[in-house]
């Protein structure tokens, strides 16, 4: 598993966001409304393409697309 392939699936499946725009080092914050029906949205996406339950702390923890894509990882490893 790649970041870069992980930005793609977050860029496919919120609309709103410019394709291209969004790096490891984003802020995932800034670049669209961060409300409790994203983090639902972003918590289904880890789960079905990478079989992986985040929580909403996971979430809150992170700032930067490459600390959701670590958690990802982490868990995926354990």
């Amino acid at each position: 598993m790649k970041a870069e392939d992980f930005i793609l699936k977050i860029e496919d499946e919120f609309e709103d966001l410019e394709k291209g725009k969004l790096k490891p080092e984003s802020n995932f914050r800034e670049f669209f409304d961060w409300n409790s029906i994203n983090a639902l949205i972003f918590i289904a996406l880890v789960d079905s393409e990478y079989d992986v339950t985040i929580t909403p702390d996971d979430i809150r923890n992170s700032e930067t697309i490459m600390d959701l894509f670590n958690t990802i990882i982490a868990k995926k490893s354990s």
